[in-house]
C-alpha cells in the first residue's frame, strides 16, 4: 500500500520493521532539548537550588533511564541493548535556557535515534518538574535529532535550516 514506508504493511496497518536481515553495525546518535525558562529560574538551575533539589543530575539521570527504557514508550521501537546513554546539560542564565544533549550507542541492526530523542525529551520533562515550583511558564520548545551515524547512511542536522 505504502510503498517507501518501511512501518506500514500491505494491509495499510502500522508494524514494526523486521531488522532480522540487516547486519549489525556500530550506531550513534545525538538529540537535543531545549527548555525555555525565566533567568531567575535558570540561576536557581545552574546554581543547584531547585525547590525539589539539583536538577540536572537528576534531569541527566532520568534521561539515561528513558532512554533505557525507549521500546517499551514508543510502540515501534526495537529494544536495543545499548552501550553507551549520556545527557549533558548547559544553562544560559541570561537567556533562561537549558540545553540538553543526549547521545546514545549500541552495535545493533537497527539505529538509535529514538533512544537519543527519548531521553532529551524525558531530561526535559524532568527539568520542568523539577523547577514547577518556581515557575509554571517553563516550555520545552525542541526536541530534535543532530545526528546519526551507522546503519545505511550517516546524517546531521544542517543547523542553518531550523537547527
Amino acid at each position: 500500500m505504502s510503498e517507501g514506508l518501511s512501518h506500514i504493511g500491505e494491509d495499510g496497518r502500522a508494524r514494526m520493521v523486521d531488522v532480522g536481515a540487516k547486519p549489525t553495525s556500530e550506531r550513534r546518535a545525538r538529540a537535543r532539548a531545549r527548555v525555555r525558562m525565566s533567568p531567575a529560574t535558570a540561576a536557581a538551575v545552574a546554581a543547584g537550588d531547585g525547590p525539589k533539589g539539583e536538577v540536572l543530575g537528576v534531569a541527566r539521570l532520568a534521561g539515561i533511564q528513558a532512554a533505557k527504557q525507549t521500546a517499551t514508550l514508543i510502540p515501534l521501537a526495537h529494544p536495543l541493548p545499548l552501550s553507551f546513554v549520556d545527557v549533558e546539560a548547559a544553562v544560559d542564565v541570561e537567556a533562561g535556557s537549558v540545553e540538553l544533549v543526549a547521545e546514545a550507542r549500541t552495535v545493533a541492526q537497527t539505529g538509535v535515534e529514538m533512544e537519543a530523542m527519548t531521553a532529551c525529551a524525558v531530561a526535559a520533562l524532568t527539568v520542568y518538574d523539577m523547577v514547577k515550583g518556581l515557575e509554571r511558564g517553563v516550555a520545552i520548545e525542541q526536541v530534535v535529532l543532530l545526528e546519526k551515524t551507522g546503519g545505511r547512511s550517516d546524517w546531521r542536522l544542517d543547523e542553518d535550516e531550523g537547527g
